[in-house]
């Protein structure tokens, strides 16, 4: 089984390729489990409930056209759609491709840094759903 370091990730935030910018990524998918332990039962049983999508991304703020700022600060308080593959490869079984259609950004930090540091922005998407393809 092949391993992978992260080196070539692609995002697209809203159709927007930002990857150059980009330094971190973690995308969190999950079903809540619901319990349907009854009575009798000798331990707890669960079935799949509603499903969490939720993704971090932390960019290099850069203010030039199309860039980072002009892409990320109309968004908040909207939906949009964010998509990540592990390399800039076409998409295939080893390099999936995710797309979460209906991604809520809550907040976004414009100016992020102190002193002499590089001023970055971290995002949190929250809910939408999730597609993988290998195709």
């Amino acid at each position: 089984m092949a391993t992978i370091v992260l080196t070539d990730v692609t995002i697209s935030i809203n159709s927007v390729a930002l990857q150059s910018r980009a330094t971190n990524v973690v995308i969190n998918y999950e079903k809540e489990a619901v319990e349907t332990t009854s009575f009798g039962d000798g331990s707890r049983a669960f079935t799949a409930g509603l499903t969490n999508v939720s993704c971090d991304v932390t960019l290099n703020q850069d203010f030039a056209a199309s860039n980072v700022e002009a892409t990320i600060f109309p968004l908040v308080g909207t939906t949009t759609t964010v998509v990540f593959k592990p390399t800039s490869a076409a998409v295939g079984a080893t390099n999936p491709s995710y797309t979460i259609t209906g991604a809520y950004l809550a907040s976004h930090t414009p100016l992020n840094g102190a002193v002499g540091e590089l001023s970055t922005t971290e995002l949190s998407f929250q809910g939408g759903s999730l597609a993988k393809a290998l195709a």
